[in-house]
């Protein structure tokens, strides 16, 4: 193939905007060292990888993931969850810091599931329109 065309590898690639990131990421690749999987005849970066895309001897679906995992910056993992801290009833001293035991009516807090939170935020009315905002 003398010329690579976007034709050529449009139907590769469905979008040409996908193929412009593919082809991009490969040529950085090739750039880096990687092994290209045809002859190069004197050829630019971009041009192998474009011409390696319109001959199909890289899988586009194996391109994406593979620039998708290289722009990732944190990678999830599952991982059990840790037990929940143990918890103390009482309130803590503002002087000292120590844990007052038996002190619930000084420092109380309520805690609400999701569905009563949805539940209060859809019985919310809105304000009444004025003219003075």
């Amino acid at each position: 193939m003398a010329r690579v065309t976007v034709e050529d590898c449009v139907d590769k690639v469905d979008n040409r905007f996908e193929l412009v990131l593919l082809a991009s990421h490969r040529a950085r690749q090739i750039s880096q060292g990687g092994q290209i999987t045809i002859d190069r005849d004197n050829d630019k970066n971009p041009v192998v990888a474009l011409r390696e895309i319109a001959d199909e001897t890289l899988s586009p679906g194996d391109l994406k993931e593979d620039l998708i995992h290289s722009l990732q910056k944190h990678v999830e993992i599952d991982e059990p969850e840790a037990p929940a801290p143990l918890q103390i009833s009482g309130a803590l001293d503002d002087l000292t810091g120590e844990v007052i035991v038996g002190a619930e009516d000084i420092a109380t807090f309520d805690s609400m599931s999701e569905e009563d939170l949805l539940a209060g935020i859809e019985g919310l009315v809105a304000p009444e329109k004025s003219d003075d905002y």
